[in-house]
C-alpha cells in the first residue's frame, strides 16, 4: 500500500499550536452510560476541545460508533472519533462504510483510530474482550498483519471503482462505499509505541498515539524522545517528512479542581480505599496549574496533542477547566 505522500491539512494546524481532546468512558456519575457520553461529547463542543473520542468495548461498554452518529447530529465544530476503533471487531468493509457514513453526518468531522486490540486480559471486567465476542486473539504480528490489510480495503472502497482484494487475513469483491467529505480522507490514527506499530504509522496513518501502561508504556516525559525518535526513523525509511505525523499523547484520566483541597476531596470520592498501583501511578489530578506543568514536559519533549480521558463523563469541572485554563498554559516548542 502506497502512504499518503502530503500533510494532512488537520494535522497542519498543530504545527504551532497544541491540541487537545476528550475521551470519556462511563465509569462513575448518574444516569445511563449513553447519555453521560453523549453529554460529555456535547460539553466538548461547547467548551472548544478539538475532538471528542470514545473507546471501542462493545462487550461491555456503549457501542461507539452509534453515540459518536448521534453526536455528529447535535454537534457543529469537535471533530469525532475512537480511541481506536479495534480492526478485529469488524470486517473491513463494515469500517469503511461506519468511517464513510460518520464523516458525512457530521460534515467532515471524523477522526479515525485504528488498532489491533488489546483487550484480552481480565482488567477487572470479569472476562476479557474477545473471548465475549468469541473472536480469536492472534498473535501480535497476525493482528497488525490483519491490520494493514484492512487499511488497504478501507481505502480502495473509498476510491472511485469497485475494488477488489484477496489477502491472507480479508477479502472483498467489487466493493464500493461512498467517499468521504474529507480529503484525501478522514485523518487516521493508529495506536501503539512499539517499533512495528510506528513503522505502520510512518507508512499509513496521519497520527501516532500513546500513553503509559497498557496505552504504550510511555510512562513520563521522559520517555518520550526514544519513542520520537523511532518513529522519525521509521519516518525516513519509509520516505515521508517526520512532520507530516501529529504526535499525540493519551492519558487514561484527569481529574482537575480550582484547588488542591477540591483535587484531593475528588479523588478520595473516587478511591475511597486509596489509589491501587494502577491509580497510583497513571492518575493525573491537581489544578490546572500543576497540571499543565505535568504537560508542559510532555511538550518539551515533541508531543502536539493530547488525549484527556475522564472516567467520570459528569465531571462538567474537569472538562471545562482542561479547555478554558489548563490547554492555554502549554506553549508549543518552536
Amino acid at each position: 500500500m502506497q502512504p499518503y505522500r502530503e500533510r494532512h491539512p488537520w494535522v497542519h494546524q498543530f504545527q504551532d499550536r497544541i491540541g487537545i481532546a476528550l475521551q470519556a468512558v462511563a465509569a462513575h456519575g448518574e444516569g445511563a452510560p449513553g447519555k453521560r457520553l453523549f453529554q460529555a461529547g456535547q460539553l466538548a463542543d461547547r467548551y472548544g476541545f478539538d475532538a471528542f473520542f470514545l473507546g471501542d468495548h462493545p462487550a461491555w461498554a456503549p457501542e461507539c460508533w452509534v453515540h459518536l452518529a448521534a453526536l455528529a447530529v447535535t454537534t457543529r465544530r469537535v471533530r469525532l472519533g475512537q480511541m481506536v476503533a479495534a480492526n478485529p471487531y469488524r470486517p473491513p468493509l463494515l469500517t469503511a462504510r461506519l468511517a464513510s457514513d460518520l464523516d458525512h453526518l457530521s460534515d467532515g468531522r471524523l477522526i479515525l483510530g485504528l488498532g489491533i486490540g488489546w483487550n484480552a486480559a481480565d482488567y477487572g471486567l470479569g472476562t476479557n474482550e474477545f473471548e465475549r465476542m468469541g473472536l480469536p486473539y492472534h498473535a501480535t504480528r497476525e493482528r497488525q498483519a490483519a491490520l494493514e490489510e484492512a487499511l488497504e480495503i478501507i481505502r480502495g472502497v473509498w476510491g472511485e471503482e469497485p475494488f477488489s482484494f484477496t489477502g491472507r487475513h480479508y477479502a472483498v469483491a467489487d466493493a464500493q462505499v461512498p467517499r468521504p467529505v474529507q480529503t484525501p480522507a478522514p485523518p487516521l490514527v493508529v495506536a501503539g509505541a512499539g517499533e512495528r506499530t510506528l513503522g505502520q504509522v510512518a507508512r499509513l496513518a496521519d497520527v501516532a498515539n500513546f500513553g503509559p501502561g497498557p496505552a504504550g508504556h510511555v510512562d513520563t516525559a521522559d520517555a518520550v524522545p526514544e519513542k520520537l525518535a523511532l518513529l522519525r526513523r521509521q519516518c525516513e525509511a519509509a520516505g515521508r517528512p517526520y512532520e507530516d505525523i501529529l504526535r499525540s499523547h493519551f492519558t487514561h484520566w484527569v481529574v482537575l479542581a480550582s484547588d488542591e483541597e477540591a483535587v484531593q476531596a475528588k479523588v478520595e470520592r473516587y478511591f475511597p480505599d486509596g489509589l491501587d498501583a494502577f491509580w497510583g501511578a497513571y492518575l493525573v489530578a491537581g489544578t490546572p496549574e500543576t497540571v499543565a506543568r505535568h504537560y508542559q514536559a510532555y511538550v518539551d519533549a515533541g508531543i502536539q496533542y493530547f488525549v484527556l480521558q475522564t472516567l467520570d463523563p459528569t465531571d462538567q469541572e474537569t472538562i471545562r477547566l482542561a479547555a478554558e485554563e489548563l490547554l492555554p498554559r502549554l506553549r508549543p516548542v518552536r
